[in-house]
């Protein structure tokens, strides 16, 4: 039998087992390829806020239960997706996922420590001290971390979720009075200064990745620890400023309202910076800028915002 003039057409067999090939290729360029570019998210909507809050109930506490939600269930947890996951390319959305938990989770520590109890002799609430040890847990734990064992384990979602009950159980009973939310002026104080002392340890390390950058401006460091740096200014302006309106009367009384200003600026500017590419120039550099320098000069300013709120609470 002759052989066929048109052996590629798609109605003949050979046609059809070329698609087939052809799309068989194809897949994995669009499962790992285009599946990741429509789930990226970096959301630093400046406006984000709770639905609702609890008449009585601590607004910060309700931006942080808030963010760790959003993060959750909404936008979804990328950090800890394993290899054969499309978003296991990422690296920017989950980067700044995780520096949002780290500031919640330094919040939520402050809170327990500092205003979430009558200080001297109290007890650490119960709901503060569970959340604040969900939220250590790290990031990138999947079902199975075989770092630690091959059987299944509690993947980081599910102690989020936890995390984000518990403050929503503590802002519950603060509502009905029966939990501690001490407005005093030392208590703002002291979680003010962790903060502060936070955003110095970020800024030690921008520094030292700028010393160490290589002579590309571009590496695969930089924009890790830019979009970490972005997620920390991103939830500690949301929660700082929820955290001005629960300590209202001691920032009026103590006339710390233009000092509280400009610091949340500070920390938008940095938190909404957002460069197609990241690149770690020479800080003195013509051609290529330096994002991490920027982004740090927007934390320094921040931090120093928030040392002069803290000398003025100490009079």
């Amino acid at each position: 039998m002759a052989e066929s003039r048109y052996p590629l057409l798609p109605g003949t067999g050979r046609g059809r087992a070329l698609g087939a090939t052809v799309a068989l290729a194809l897949l994995p360029a669009i499962y790992f390829g285009v599946v990741p570019a429509f789930m990226h998210r970096i959301d630093d909507d400046v406006t984000f806020a709770p639905a609702s809050v609890p008449s009585g109930a601590s607004r910060a506490v309700a931006v942080a239960a808030a963010l760790v939600e959003r993060e959750i269930d909404r936008n979804g947890w990328v950090a800890n997706d394993p290899f054969f996951y499309p978003t296991a390319i990422l690296d920017n959305m989950p980067n700044y996922q995780t520096g949002i938990v780290a500031a919640v989770s330094r919040f939520v520590l402050e809170m327990g420590d500092q205003i979430g109890r009558t200080r001297g002799s109290s007890q650490v609430d119960a709901d503060l001290e569970k959340a604040a040890g969900l939220l250590k847990y790290p990031g990138t734990v999947w079902i199975f971390d075989t770092r630690t064992s091959w059987l299944p384990t509690t993947p980081a979602e599910d102690q989020y979720r936890a995390a984000r009950k518990a403050l929503e159980s503590y802002n519950q009973r603060l509502s009905e009075g029966r939990a501690v939310f001490d407005r005093r002026a030392d208590n703002l104080l002291g979680t003010l200064e962790r903060v502060a002392a936070d955003l110095g340890s970020v800024s030690a390390a921008l520094d030292t990745r700028i010393a160490e950058r290589g002579w590309l401006a571009v590496d695969f460091e930089s924009d890790n620890l830019f979009y970490g740096t972005k997620g920390r200014l991103y939830a500690y302006l949301l929660i700082l400023r929820a955290l001005r309106a629960d300590f209202e009367t001691v920032v009026r009384d103590r006339e710390t309202g233009a000092a509280w200003d400009q610091m949340l600026r500070s920390l938008e500017e940095g938190a909404t910076m957002s460069p197609a590419v990241v690149l770690n120039g020479a800080p003195d550099g013509i051609v290529a800028p330096n994002h991490i320098a920027a982004i740090g000069f927007y934390l320094l300013r921040a931090r120093t915002q928030l040392r002069e709120i803290t000398t003025i609470l100490q009079k």
